[in-house]
């Protein structure tokens, strides 16, 4: 292995390191955080001890027991209130309607006019099951909020209204759109009228609110509209897919992420014009985007302990505060879906921004090269190729022929190089006391044999940014969510071929197929390289035992990555080795010393 593809891969692995050091928490954190969970599990010890019937206690006195009371008045107080006016012109009885598209079969209730079920059918969960989208379903998802004249606070997913729409199963075709529509009439005449809009071709849902007379009991010139629930798992790997769970807001052309780092709730409130909200887990969404102005939104997160655990609940909530129009009628557009490019691109351009698909620094070319080659790359062929393992393979061929003038020039100066080996090692032992004048003459000669010594180290660090951004890709596109090639069952997730009785540290209680064999298939690269220069020339033993170090290390660092990614590098180190081969038949050796004697 020659100098200046040491080097290269050093500057991979450093990079790597740095990576991963600036990602992990710090030791700091990490005690911040456990002192934070001893807390949290003390208080929920203590409370448990203080809920706990004491046998020994003896019966309460009055006075005791006129305080038991008082607490109780006093909690149920606490708890949300119907208005009286609200309440006495409810409708008495629930009712449900099945919305069935394409898509999606929602099914939509009376007890706050809104879904409260909503199953995709082109995606299910890791355990098969039909991804339903919502954790509670007793009432409405969505919610319209405001304070009433008498100073009450009024919840619409608490009221119960009259559906006017006189069916209990609404079905669209692909071209189809069909309404649906619920009112709450007060005795006064006033009304509130929901008016959803469902399309056959698509998750966007249409939401026109119609306040009517119903802004006199209103105060203020505005009105709160939420997603109440939280969004179910999906995943198997519930830890990771917790990192991905969070909140968004678009607003001022730029896009702000909220996310709960501990256990608790907060929320973050923002000012000034909205263009949507949102919260996600780690493949689907629902956004609010409205269609009339909008003064602010609200983004609140909550987390039941430790979030880095499965066990842990997080629950984020969205709110948009919408301007009362003179018209009295407020509108949104919603969606309830997957994380798809298309989808969410057709519904809003900056949708598909929650979608982490490279790091901050390079995401000036991480994104183009997703949204305008990569993406358009895996949908053309999934058209016609029906594997994703094997779109995967293509596109590692691709991505090989763009670099192939670069690496071919390279591979032709490592083997140049390799038959220079005679002429290095007469400069070094000529120059042994001086390397400074060993270091000049090194570089004359490959001067003259038009040997570029920093040739092997340009497409390997024009690979590292590409490498960077699958990365992200692979592990957060629901493109190749749950699809399958060879043992792997799900190429967004890491490859389990082999899993360990016990678990080791960084590399975990699995071991990967793909990970292996592309371990392997980098430890021959870097042999042949090796081969190419000369056994590594100056480099010593240190350089050449270094090809073996630097595999097993990556085996440890893509274990646990998506096994898309594995796949990828497997067969573009393969490719690698094919074309090295073959342009190591083909050097002509004559002419290298020829080029070296014309020159001299």
């Amino acid at each position: 292995m020659d100098r200046n593809t040491v080097t290269g891969l050093i500057l991979i692995f450093v990079i790597m390191l740095a990576w991963f050091y600036f990602m992990a928490p710090s030791e700091e954190e990490l005690k911040r955080r456990q002192a934070e969970q001893v807390k949290q599990d003390s208080i929920a010890a203590a409370q448990a001890d203080t809920n706990q019937p004491d046998e020994q206690a003896a019966t309460p006195s009055p006075t005791q027991q006129q305080q038991q009371k008082q607490q109780k008045v006093e909690e149920q107080s606490d708890k949300p209130q119907v208005p009286e006016l609200f309440a006495k012109v409810q409708a008495k009885d629930t009712s449900r309607v099945t919305i069935e598209t394409p898509l999606y079969q929602s099914e939509f209730t009376n007890l706050g006019a809104g879904p409260s079920q909503f199953t995709l059918k082109k995606y299910s969960r890791w355990d098969d099951t039909p991804v339903q989208m919502l954790n509670d379903t007793t009432q409405s998802a969505y919610s319209l909020g405001f304070i009433t004249t008498g100073n009450m606070n009024v919840e619409t997913s608490d009221l119960l209204f009259h559906q006017q729409t006189s069916t209990d199963r609404i079905q669209l075709g692909e071209n189809e759109q069909k309404q649906l529509t619920y009112k709450f009439t007060l005795e006064n005449g006033q009304t509130l009228t929901y008016t959803y809009t469902f399309y056959g071709n698509s998750y966007r849902i249409d939401l026109s609110i119609d306040l009517d007379r119903l802004t006199e009991q209103i105060a203020g010139n505005n009105v709160d509209f939420r997603w109440n629930p939280a969004l179910r798992h999906t995943e198997k790997n519930k830890s990771q897919e917790n990192q991905s769970m969070s909140s968004y807001v678009f607003m001022g052309g730029e896009m702000i992420r909220f996310k709960q780092e501990e256990a608790g709730r907060q929320q973050k409130n923002y000012n000034g014009s909205v263009r949507w909200v949102s919260s996600r887990n780690k493949f689907f969404t629902q956004i609010i985007k409205p269609t009339t102005s909008t003064d602010g939104a609200r983004l609140t997160g909550e987390v039941s302990g430790n979030p880095e655990k499965a066990t842990t609940e997080h629950r984020y909530s969205t709110t948009i505060r919408s301007d009362i129009p003179d018209d009295r009628v407020i509108g949104y557009q919603l969606y309830v879906g997957p994380l798809h490019y298309q989808d969410l691109k057709t519904f809003d351009s900056h949708a598909y921004d929650m979608v982490n698909v490279g790091f901050s620094w390079i995401r000036w070319f991480s994104d183009p090269l997703v949204r305008y080659i990569i993406i358009p790359f895996f949908s053309f062929l999934s058209n016609y190729v029906g594997n994703y393992g094997l779109i995967i393979i293509l596109f590692a061929v691709a991505i090989k022929g763009v670099l192939y003038p670069l690496t071919k020039k390279s591979f032709k100066s490592m083997a140049a190089m390799r038959e220079l080996q005679p002429e290095l090692k007469e400069i070094q032992e000529k120059y042994e006391d001086n390397p400074q004048k060993q270091q000049k003459e090194t570089m004359k000669l490959y001067k003259k044999a038009d040997v570029n010594p920093l040739g092997g180290c340009l497409p390997t660090l024009l690979q590292f940014p590409v490498l960077i951004t699958l990365y992200r890709f692979f592990q957060n596109s629901i493109l190749i969510r749950q699809k399958s090639f060879l043992w792997v069952n799900d190429l967004s997730a890491p490859d389990m071929l082999i899993n360990l009785p016990f678990s080791i540290p960084f590399l975990g209680d699995h071991l990967g197929g793909f990970v292996i064999l592309m371990s392997a298939s980098m430890a021959v690269q870097t042999q042949m390289t090796s081969g190419a220069t000369g056994g590594g020339g100056a480099g010593g033993p240190s350089m050449k035992s270094f090809q073996y170090i630097l595999p097993f290390i990556l085996l440890f660092v893509f274990n646990n990555f998506a096994a898309g990614l594995s796949l990828y590098y497997l067969f573009f180190n393969a490719l690698s080795i094919i074309q090295q081969f073959w342009i190591n038949k083909q050097l002509d050796q004559e002419k290298v010393h020829e080029k070296v004697a014309t020159n001299n």
